[in-house]
């Protein structure tokens, strides 16, 4: 067989190696083996291009993949959990940057190229990537700011922001018809005109996230990881490569239906998370108008007495057990209620945390069973028949707001821990979450406020646990 062959049958291998790590990612149990099938899909996929293409030489290609794997090797090692959603907004941006990029350089060989002419397929495949690409670069770098606090993480919104997001978009289709068909604005070179296309690209990118809220960002990140992925698969249209457009086109739709689900979760359209700006202003009002009410707290010798001779207990996780790092201290207290027959389980939220499965591998990183893990659907019903439910960092996702029509959250599907015969929730303060409204269940005749840090008051339990 002959060099091409070769070639193509390695693509195959590697599309077969990309559908079968998504399909190991659906479940916590085999997502490390997943991720790793992918890598090395794009591992075979990348040496595969290269033995068939003499893009650069080798010793670029060792470079660029030396400095890859080292990057790559630290922020796995150093970055924390609780960054973890600002590292995936950085690599969303990342793919959709390198889409654009993919498109700028061959716009600019054709352009320059005197043998060569732009046709129409190439031109549109070209704008889509750049378009796309932009959009996902710089709305990931907007994410990842959000995230990181270097700026706000409320809505940012100014007057005829809708207005303005039309106009750059109109403006972005008019670009983008002259530079699929090879033509300039007026006064402009074709060149020129490409430039500026990317330059309102780029700009549509921020307007269309900084509206968003903290709440959605979870929503943000998992859309933007759907757009790194589209952008990917136009660039293999741009470039001619099967597999580039296969595995885009796989973490395309895979991204579009997470989002689709995490809307889901909180009853809300993605029309509405992208323009609603949830979590403004409208739930600082809301905050402000509740009435002042009186929470029960308890400390961690009477948590831990209640704990101790409950039958069975359920724990919900939140953002504040990422922030705390309190993921192994919990699981020595739940150890400690196991040997002492306790039946525990953890109820996961789908949106809870910052990111999609957040909690999850929050909890993976602490050696909790896979099997103890339940989604909210799965676990609801239990909530009425459940001794003890022990709420660490959560908030809106446990709001039994989202059960009255006139709220903001009205709707959204929430963990019926209000139902339990006792809720100790372990917060530091009655503060809101990212909605930015009061949760009545601080103040319910079965709730007990638990006020200190998530790992103290984990640490604390082990103890008293213990003496228990």
């Amino acid at each position: 067989m002959n060099l091409t062959v070769w070639v193509e049958l390695t693509y195959l291998v590697s599309a077969v190696l990309f559908v079968v790590g998504l399909k190991r990612m659906q479940s916590p149990a085999t997502a490390r083996n997943g991720n790793a099938l992918a890598a090395s899909a794009m591992l075979l996929a990348i040496i595969a291009t290269l033995v068939d293409i003499d893009v650069l030489g080798w010793t670029d290609i060792l470079i660029g993949v030396t400095a890859g794997a080292v990057i790559g090797s630290l922020s796995a090692r150093l970055v924390q959990m609780t960054a973890m959603p600002q590292m995936v907004g950085i690599f969303n941006g990342s793919g959709g940057g390198a889409s654009a990029v993919v498109a700028g350089a061959e716009f600019v060989r054709i352009n320059q190229a005197a043998a060569e002419s732009l046709d129409l397929f190439g031109g549109v495949t070209i704008g889509i990537s750049m378009l796309i690409g932009a959009v996902t670069l710089s709305g990931s770098l907007v994410a990842f700011a959000k995230l990181q606090g270097l700026m706000t993480g409320n809505p940012v919104v100014f007057p005829l922001q809708k207005v303005v997001s039309a106009l750059i978009f109109l403006a972005i289709l008019v670009c983008g018809v002259l530079v699929a068909v090879g033509g300039g604005v007026a006064g402009l070179s074709p060149l020129a005109t490409f430039v500026l296309f990317s330059a309102l690209a780029l700009a549509l990118g921020v307007l269309l996230v900084i509206p968003i809220g903290g709440a959605d960002m979870p929503v943000v990140i998992s859309l933007l990881n759907s757009y790194s992925g589209v952008a990917a698969s136009a660039a293999g249209f741009v470039v001619g490569n099967m597999v580039l457009i296969l595995s885009g086109a796989l973490v395309g739709a895979a991204g579009l239906i997470l989002t689709m689900i995490m809307c889901r979760a909180m009853n809300r359209s993605l029309g509405n998370v992208i323009f609603g700006a949830f979590g403004g202003d409208q739930g600082a009002a809301a905050l402000a108008t509740g009435e002042k009410k009186t929470a029960r707290s308890v400390d961690a010798e009477q948590a831990a007495l209640l704990l101790a001779y409950a039958q069975n207990v359920i724990i919900v996780p939140g953002y504040g057990l990422a922030v705390a790092q309190a993921q192994h201290e919990l699981r020595k207290a739940m150890d400690l209620l196991e040997e002492r027959g306790v039946n525990v389980r953890y109820a996961i939220h789908p949106v809870a945390g910052r990111m999609p499965g957040h909690m999850n591998v929050l909890l993976a990183e602490a050696d909790v069973s896979y099997d103890k893990l339940f989604d909210l659907d799965e676990i609801n019903d239990d909530f009425s028949r459940t001794d003890v439910v022990v709420v660490v960092g959560a908030n809106d996702v446990v709001n039994p707001e989202a059960r009255n029509p006139q709220s903001i959250i009205a709707g959204m599907p929430i963990l019926d821990v209000d139902m339990a015969r006792n809720v100790i929730v372990v917060k530091r303060s009655l503060s809101p979450g990212f909605a930015g409204i009061d949760n009545p269940l601080f103040y319910l005749d079965n709730s007990m406020m638990f006020f200190a840090d998530a790992r103290q008051a984990m640490t604390d339990l082990v103890k008293e646990i213990r003496e228990a």
